[in-house]
């Protein structure tokens, strides 16, 4: 996976939270990490660092036992849907933060008059297609544990107290919802700006 270039800020940032966390919330299990993800109506920069950092801690951490999941399991056929779709859904909400933080730092168009920020500009749009291709890391990492919920043993079983999550597996798995060719878009639109302000000589107006 590409390396982000957020490391470092979210080392920084998370050495102020984690004391604070740990006293008052101890994770473990993928539900404990993901119970820190939090979505404010006005995100900023550090807030979405926190939520990624959160967010891909519940990717690499285990499963906490099925009583205490976050949908009712009644046998293992549930149990083995759940974890797929928990991982499909973690994987779709780290490339929705991914999308926001690259939003902070984008510029959609290069006008000769931001000659004189051409280095600031550029420094900025490389976070953005640094971000927008992390998302398209956990795009294909979202794909394949929706097709894995896909699969035919699991036709007519639906986990209701997780709905939302279903809808999503309906949406990747008929290409209603495609990151890929956002995404694809979006980083081939950002190379044209940065294309247009390394070829923009840097004057003063």
């Amino acid at each position: 996976m590409k390396k982000s270039f957020f490391a470092l800020s979210l080392i920084f940032l998370l050495s102020t939270l984690l004391p604070w966390q740990s006293a008052a919330y101890v994770a473990k299990y993928k539900e404990d990490y993901y119970k820190l993800f939090h979505v404010h109506y006005q995100q900023y920069p550090d807030d979405v660092m926190e939520n990624i950092y959160w967010l891909e801690q519940a990717v690499k951490a285990d499963f906490a036992n099925p009583l205490y999941a976050s949908a009712k399991i009644n046998d293992e056929r549930d149990w083995e849907k759940y974890r797929y779709l928990f991982m499909m859904h973690i994987n779709l909400k780290i490339i929705e933060q991914y999308m926001r933080l690259g939003r902070v730092y984008d510029h959609s168009v290069a006008r000769f008059y931001d000659a004189p920020w051409k280095d600031m500009y550029l420094d900025n749009l490389a976070k953005t297609k640094s971000c927008y291709e992390s998302g398209l890391y956990y795009w294909r990492e979202a794909k394949l544990w929706a097709e894995k919920a896909n699969v035919s043993k699991f036709n007519f079983l639906w986990l209701s107290d997780i709905q939302a999550w279903e809808d999503e597996k309906e949406r990747v798995s008929t290409g209603e919802l495609n990151y890929e060719k956002i995404l694809t878009r979006e980083i081939t639109r950002v190379q044209n700006v940065i294309d247009t302000f390394t070829a923009m000589e840097s004057k003063k107006y």
